[in-house]
């Protein structure tokens, strides 16, 4: 993924079609229905994708500049929601097949300005009906899914979180009834607490709000 789309990059990525077939929900022999989407470390928004034959080894090729790296990836059905946002607060729903694109070069789909990271695109199930982000000084906040809307063209996305340079967004991820904070404690010991009921709802409101601090931790990582 890159901010000047005009540029070209080189990649040869494999990965084990066996390791990664529970994401099609069908096993092998879901393959055929697949797209991949690969997403890259530059800041840029391009996404780029390959339709994979059953039991084939994953073979991306696209053009990448030396220096930069895939950051996320995926695989699963072209109808399959997905969760996309940056650390700089913004964020969209849009279908895996929106992303589809022939190009090694890839599809310039997600917008980022200056300094702004992709997150982990999140899998958005039909249970879930909230949305929960996570601020680098460990605030959390979480609202309705429904405030969001599919995007198929992309775009920078709405404000999902009223965040910083100094404390951008750490994480997001859609919810049912409760969600996973995961970080350090007292002595750096690695924390993890199960946010749901009142602890939860604690932190729920509006779409672009601040959020609330969760209390007992040093240092927040990511959802869950």
């Amino acid at each position: 993924m890159r901010r000047d789309g005009r540029r070209n990059y080189s990649l040869s990525h494999y990965v084990d079609a066996g390791k990664v077939a529970s994401l099609c929900n069908s096993g092998t022999k879901g393959w055929a229905n697949c797209i991949r989407v690969f997403e890259f470390d530059d800041y840029s928004g391009r996404a780029y994708s390959q339709a994979t034959p059953p039991r084939a080894v994953l073979i991306a090729r696209v053009d990448l500049e030396p220096g930069t790296q895939p950051a996320h990836y995926f695989a699963g059905p072209p109808d399959t929601t997905l969760l996309l946002a940056s650390s700089g607060g913004f964020g969209l729903l849009a279908k895996a097949g929106d992303m589809h694109g022939r190009n090694k070069s890839g599809k310039a789909f997600l917008t980022l300005d200056e300094g702004m990271a992709l997150l982990p695109p999140r899998l958005v199930r039909v249970a879930h009906h909230q949305v929960a982000c996570l601020a680098a000084d460990g605030r959390l906040l979480v609202f309705p899914l429904d405030e969001l809307k599919l995007q198929p063209g992309g775009g920078k996305g709405l404000t999902l979180m009223d965040v910083d340079a100094r404390t951008p967004l750490l994480s997001v991820v859609p919810l049912a009834d409760s969600v996973t904070v995961v970080g350090t404690g007292r002595g750096d010991k690695p924390k993890e607490e199960v946010l749901k009921n009142s602890a939860l709802a604690g932190h729920i409101g509006k779409r672009a709000r601040k959020g609330k601090v969760v209390e007992g931790f040093k240092k927040v990582l990511r959802l869950a």
